[in-house]
């Protein structure tokens, strides 16, 4: 995603095996949808790399230097490209769990609201 008109991924480093089976998509998603992927996106730079004896996966590095990695083992080629935009199209920020649903900056004095009123 572009932040002020700036795309935040940065580089997508691609790991696969070049004889496992579960590296089977996206040996065939670099046969035929990665160079496409690469003329889209001229702003990404995409390194492959091999590693022997490991399981396939994505990894987005972006602006914040931020990592995330997704784990692409036994996907066909389609989907490797799905999780490709996908993380080409998220700004790389960390995930942040709220302490309540409600975020306010004056909570209520009465308490949450609720549609179980007793009287």
């Amino acid at each position: 995603m572009a932040l002020r008109g700036v795309w935040q991924l940065q580089k997508l480093v691609v790991n696969y095996c070049d004889w496992g089976g579960s590296s089977r998509g996206i040996r065939s998603f670099m046969e035929a949808h990665l160079p496409a992927f690469k003329e889209k996106n001229p702003h990404l730079e995409v390194v492959a790399e091999v590693v022997c004896g490991q399981h396939p996966n994505l990894k987005g590095i972006y602006k914040n230097h931020n990592e995330r990695v997704v784990c692409v083992r036994n996907l066909p080629p389609e989907e490797i490209l799905l999780q490709a935009t996908r993380l080409r199209n998220s700004l790389g920020r960390k995930v942040v769990k709220l302490r309540t649903r409600h975020v306010t900056k004056r909570p209520s004095v009465q308490g949450t609201w609720t549609t179980e009123l007793k009287m």
